[in-house]
């Protein structure tokens, strides 16, 4: 149980039960997008499963999509019967017909992080509610997932089983490439797993451990003190008293007030709930 008493999520194998209305309304959303060329990749619930095999119990349907191709979406959307609204600038934007819900995602919610044609031309082919459509790739899963670290949600368990399924196979290249400068929140998440996973950590290659390990005690023995606090980057309202009472600099609100990418309302049907 959570402290509010809500029952939490439990990982598992088996598919969760599909009520008829859900899975007709979703079809309707990926064909929809299809067939009016959208630019978009299922994540979320189905992108894990692609990778892990692991289920979880989901109202709703997630999909990536770069900032400028969301007012096409909206369109497709709206045809399809929904109300459309962008919840947060940054990042999200949002779908609703009654109880299902469609989340546009354009990029993580500290501005650190935009989603790009890249994320979809490298996206992965699979059938997803028995259409074949691009489903997002585990590098940028887990790039996106790095900052989930809020007290509410910590994705670093589903970064684990991320990389336990494709540690061997990714790109990592592509991966560092994605969580530059923030090389240390990988390394984080790396040493996570070996905590999780010790027997596997030769998963990982090499090269990747020796860079990251060098690069971390370099830091650590040789820091630079023009380098900004970053603890609102991970939880704004958790180190809120660094930045309110403390004098740090808050590095979420500079970034967010200054993003290049923001949402715009275009056929968008009703505001932000």
């Amino acid at each position: 149980m959570s402290e509010t008493g809500a029952e939490l999520p439990v990982t598992s194998s088996e598919e969760p039960i599909w009520a008829p209305d859900a899975y007709a309304c979703y079809q309707g959303v990926i064909r929809g997008l299809l067939q009016a060329n959208v630019p978009f990749a299922v994540s979320g619930g189905f992108a894990f499963h692609h990778h892990t095999g692991i289920w979880r119990t989901t109202k709703d349907l997630d999909l990536v999509t770069p900032p400028d191709a969301v007012p096409r979406a909206f369109k497709v959307l709206v045809e399809e019967g929904f109300e459309t609204y962008v919840q947060d600038p940054v990042w999200l934007a949002k779908a609703r017909r009654g109880d299902y819900f469609v989340d546009l995602i354009t990029g993580v919610g500290n501005a650190t992080l935009t989603v790009e044609q890249e994320w979809i031309d490298r996206a992965q082919i699979d059938e997803v509610l028995g259409i074949r459509c691009k489903v997002l790739s585990a590098e940028e899963m887990i790039a996106s997932k790095l900052f989930v670290t809020r007290r509410e949600r910590f994705d670093g368990a589903d970064i684990a089983h991320l990389l336990k399924a494709c540690a061997r196979t990714l790109d990592w290249d592509r991966l560092r490439k994605l969580t530059e400068p923030h090389w240390q929140m990988l390394f984080g998440e790396l040493v996570l797993f070996a905590y999780i996973y010790p027997a596997r950590t030769s998963d990982i290659p090499r090269s990747v451990w020796s860079e990251l390990i060098d690069r971390f005690r370099n830091s650590v023995f040789n820091p630079q003190p023009s380098q900004p606090f970053r603890g609102t980057l991970i939880d704004p309202r958790m180190f809120a008293i660094d930045v309110n009472e403390w004098g740090e600099r808050d590095l979420y609100r500079e970034l967010c007030d200054n993003y290049p990418h923001n949402l715009q309302e275009t056929n968008t049907t009703r505001g932000k709930e």
